[in-house]
């Protein structure tokens, strides 16, 4: 019998060219005939549209519409065994998989549990699709792989039983059971009403499977989406060889074709379906070519139409990093908005379309997004991982105030306030005190010093929460599961609440409580685990999970995948991503079997996901107006364009015949056009304006009277900061894990040399020596507590000891004054300078040295002219007599001692010329900010470009850049 297989070009709109075909078939019959059509489709979001389609053309009979993964359903196929869940077959493996693990510990670390029992499935489902059963791996010849893949063959056999006839069928295994049934049901008694298949490639086994029965019922039509009616013959007789062409987007077709027995020319056009540019179907058809024809560009690349034509309705941008990529679409989407058309954003980068979501937020604009969000990424989400991140280990400052900030704790009843003013109270003890593991201990130590009435009940609140997670043992999934909830639950509601506060509320709560509720139901299948499987359990299964927004979206603005590209009709179709990883996406890893093991099995080759990929390509570009975009770099590094846009791009370009690079130019002509709105966007703040590089001009009474040394050259370097510490009183909050850094090794360094110096006895330079170690190790041991830091900077201090005890037998001198703080006022100014030197020795000839410590580089001569002045002025100090117990100095020189990884002294003499350099620069200098007109520029003159300051954030250093000049802006009026 005849098989009926009608197809679609690319870019046609199929549910509506399906529904308007189908209607015509029907027109003579009677009206009831239509009810008795079986239409199966192969997405829920095909069959809304369908009926959607139909209610929209009047009053009249609906087919019966059925997803084809209805067939499998307990409702059609009564006497199959009922599927097990995806989640009990991967905690089922999961258990296996451990024992596996424990058996070979060098087949996978364990952290990877998970990944290889979901894969696994993956594989499993896929084996069960494709009937391909345990005993045909078993069989292959691996005598020429690695022992990698004769342990795969090993735990085929262990899952075998999943494939027994006793064995209760996952989803995918019932499904083509179910297939199975009803071909063999249809071969004894065929329908007697019309069954249509519409929408499928028949990339999976038992899809393609039904597809050949129902093309081979007498009332049986298969409409494939896509097809390509403009390929030749030769190159459809060409694509047999699955290992070479199955990443070619027709592939499936030629399979289909191939298995019913037709050729490509018996493939008829599904009533009047066209696409909206054939010219543009025929270009890009050409663009495909599997690569062993390429050639044939050079032929048939002349025979097509105009470009500049064909390509009149097509957009190219290539944008300099993925931000600017991003708010080029939200500019597009919100042009079609405006205009009333429909547009509709088509990519597989999640990280893209979370991006332009926010874009368009700023007018408002809410995307139709089909994919929703991840649930990991959700309010509710994100509170369950932290607390899961407790599970088995100590807890720090840094986790529990993580979890005690989240929107969702303490929010039972009215005390959310209280919660976070004593949250504030505790963060900001923590930190000044240095406590990253708060304890009992370290809770109490803070509660003896508070005064709030509520503080003991929220303290004792907290010790309940934390207890839940301190039990560092394995136990049973179900275990974790309920232990997990009881935390969480317990930190939403607060101290005063029953129940789980908001952790439950509004659509993304309500689908996360039934997430957890079916991880509770399963539980019993996941074994014995250990706190950390569980993390990494909890982990990979909400991943794999995504929610519903409910916020009302905007009209005819949507953010599609590429399978729901498929069934929809957009005005204005953008392909975003257009780099290779991303169109195609790269193949999830298979650590199971290789690609040829794959072919010789039967099974899918990782190709088939980028010949899916190619064919959702070809059929989005054929849309009415398209616009490519890409992004030419990322965070790390260039990008490569996609391999179907570079093809495009070359044959366009390559085609002079028919005025390509024409054709190119202009694409590229109307990419620039967003490109430069988005970068002019980019320039301008909400209120119409420039970003500004602020220079904020306080009142004079604002402004400091006194200064340290060292705040001097922050003064020249970014004054901002100095506005930011000494006006606003705004100063970097300690961390709350403190770390080894450069300051504490700072500290560290002049302890030791003021100890060491304060109190030196008559002693000999191996005594000197030994003593200098004792003391480091003795400061050491004091303030630093990690055992490898000490380590660390006590050899270091090691190697400049030589160095350090030179320089103090060289210079002679006797220490004067050691880390003393002196005053120094610059009258008429209303001002103070303030100073504390390391180091001030008194010389032989009654002048003195004034010395400072270095852990890093001393700065150069050059740099103390013009920026790093502390010594400098410190040597203005001593002349005139700021350090009072010792009256005025003379200064002989200043020295920067730089006791680093490579020792260097930085020695400046003190002349009469420098001195009074010195006494007409400073003045000068601060009465320059004492002026009411002066204000404090950000980043003024900082060394390097890539240097960081305390308050970048402050000046909102990003939304500018240094080529901006700075805007004074009055303040504190």
């Amino acid at each position: 019998m005849t098989a009926h297989v009608y197809a679609m070009p690319p870019g046609a709109d199929f549910p509506a060219e399906l529904v308007q075909g189908l209607r015509a078939r029907m027109a003579d019959s009677p009206p009831e005939a239509m009810a008795r059509v079986e239409l199966i489709v192969n997405t829920a979001r095909m069959r809304r549209r369908v009926t959607d389609l139909f209610v929209a053309a009047g009053a009249g009979f609906l087919p019966r519409i059925r997803l084809v993964t209805d067939i499998g359903s307990q409702a059609l196929m009564p006497g199959l065994p009922v599927a097990v869940s995806s989640l009990r077959r991967r905690l089922d493996l999961s258990v296996l998989i451990s024992r596996l693990l424990d058996a070979q510990p060098d087949f996978a670390p364990r952290s990877a549990l998970f990944d290889l029992a979901d894969s696994l499935a993956t594989l499993l489902d896929e084996m069960q699709g494709e009937g391909v059963s345990p005993d045909t791996i078993t069989r292959l010849d691996v005598s020429d792989h690695s022992a990698h893949w004769q342990r795969t063959k090993t735990f085929m056999e262990i899952v075998a039983p999943f494939f027994g006839p006793d064995a209760q069928p996952d989803a995918e295994a019932r499904q083509r059971l179910a297939v199975q049934a009803l071909v063999a049901g249809w071969k004894l008694a065929e329908p007697d009403h019309p069954i249509i298949l519409a929408g499928s490639t028949g990339s999976r086994g038992t899809t393609a499977l039904l597809m050949e029965a129902v093309a081979g019922l007498s009332q049986g039509m298969v409409v494939l989406p896509g097809f390509d009616f403009d390929q030749p013959d030769h190159v459809w007789q060409g694509m047999d060889d699955a290992l070479v062409t199955e990443d070619h987007p027709q592939y499936r077709f030629h399979r289909l074709l191939r298995a019913l027995g037709l050729m490509p020319a018996e493939v008829r056009l599904w009533h009047m379906a066209t696409a909206p540019d054939p010219a543009r179907n025929k270009l890009v058809s050409l663009s495909l070519r599997p690569a062993p024809v390429t050639d044939q560009w050079l032929t048939e690349g002349p025979a097509l139409p105009d470009l500049p034509t064909a390509t009149r309705e097509m957009t190219l941008i290539e944008a300099a990093d993925p931000r600017t990529e991003a708010l080029a679409i939200a500019l597009i989407l919100k042009s079609a908005a405006e205009r009333g058309q429909t547009a509709a954003l088509v990519t597989p980068d999640r990280g893209l379309t979370r991006q332009v979501a926010a874009a368009l937020d700023q007018w408002r604009i809410v995307p139709d997004d089909s994919a929703g969000r991840p649930m990991a990424l959700t309010p509710p989400g994100r509170f369950l991982r932290h607390v899961a991140a407790l599970f088995g280990r100590k807890l720090t400052s840094e986790a529990m105030l993580t979890l005690l900030k989240h929107p969702l704790a303490a929010t039972g009843g009215d005390i959310r306030g209280p919660h976070l003013r004593l949250t504030r109270e505790l963060e900001l003890w923590l930190r000044r005190v240095a406590a990253p593991f708060p304890d009992e201990t370290v809770l109490a130590r803070w509660l003896d010093r508070q005064t709030d009435p509520l503080a003991p009940a929220w303290v004792d609140w907290l010790g309940r929460v934390f207890a839940q997670v301190d039990i560092p043992v394995s136990l049973p999934l179900s275990d974790h599961v309920a232990r997990h909830l009881r935390c969480a639950e317990l930190l939403a509601q607060g101290w005063e609440s029953l129940g789980s506060g908001q952790l439950w509320v509004d659509g993304p709560g309500e689908e996360t409580r039934a997430f957890l509720t079916n991880l509770t139901t399963e539980a019993a299948h996941g074994g014995i685990l250990s706190c950390t499987d569980y993390r990494n359990l909890f982990e990979a299964v909400i991943a794999k999970a995504d929610v519903r927004d409910n916020a009302v979206p905007t009209p005819g603005i949507m953010i599609w995948g590429t399978l729901e590209a498929r069934v929809q009709g957009a005005d204005v179709v953008v392909l975003g991503g257009m780099n290779d990883s991303i169109w195609p996406p790269l193949p999830d890893p298979d650590p199971w079997m290789n690609r040829r093991m794959r072919h010789d099995a039967g099974l899918l080759l990782p190709d088939r996901r980028i010949g899916l990929s190619a064919h959702d390509y070809q059929q989005a570009i054929a849309a009415k107006t398209v616009v490519l975009t890409r992004a030419l770099r990322n965070a790390e590094t260039e990008t490569v364009p996609s391999r179907w846009l570079n093809r495009l791009v070359n044959l366009v370009g390559g085609v002079v015949e028919r005025n390509g690079p024409q054709a190119l130019a202009d694409m590229r002509a109307r990419g620039r056009y967003w490109l430069q709105t988005a970068q002019d966007m980019e320039r301008i703040i909400p209120d119409g304006r420039a970003p500004l590089r602020p220079a904020p001009c306080p009142p004079v009474a604002a402004r400091p009277a006194e200064l340290p040394v060292t705040a001097i050259k922050r003064l020249i370097r970014d004054p901002y900061a100095i506005y930011a510490r000494y006006i606003l009183k705004l100063r970097p909050l300690n961390p709350l894990h403190p770390q080894p850094d450069a300051l504490l090794r700072g500290t560290v360094l002049h302890s030791v040399l003021e100890r060491f110096m304060r109190d030196r006895p008559v002693e000999t330079r191996a005594e000197a020596k030994a003593r200098l170690a004792r003391l480091t190790e003795e400061t050491l041991l004091e303030q630093v507590p990690w055992a490898a830091a000490r380590l660390f900077w006590q050899a270091r201090l090691a190697r400049a000891a030589d160095f350090f005890l030179d320089d103090v037998d060289q210079n002679g001198g006797t220490p004067l004054v050691l880390e003393t703080r002196g005053v120094q006022p610059l009258a008429p100014l209303p001002f103070s300078l303030t100073g504390q030197p390391d180091r001030i020795d008194r010389l032989a000839d009654g002048r003195v040295h004034i010395l400072d410590y270095k852990t890093g580089t001393p700065p150069s001569r050059k740099e103390q002219t013009h920026f790093d002045k502390q010594l400098l002025l410190l040597a203005m100090m001593a002349e005139r007599g700021a350090f009072a117990q010792h009256g005025p100095m003379e200064v002989a020189r200043v020295t920067y001692l730089g006791l680093g990884t490579a020792p260097k002294a930085v020695t400046t003499e003190i002349t009469p010329e420098l001195q009074a350099e010195i006494a007409a620069g400073l003045p000068r200098l601060i009465g320059s900010y004492l002026s009411p007109d002066k204000g404090f520029t950000p980043r003024r003159a900082f060394q390097k470009e890539n240097d960081v300051s305390d308050y970048d954030h402050l000046s909102r250093f990003g939304e500018w850049d240094m080529t901006v000049m700075p805007t004074t802006i009055m303040v504190g009026q």
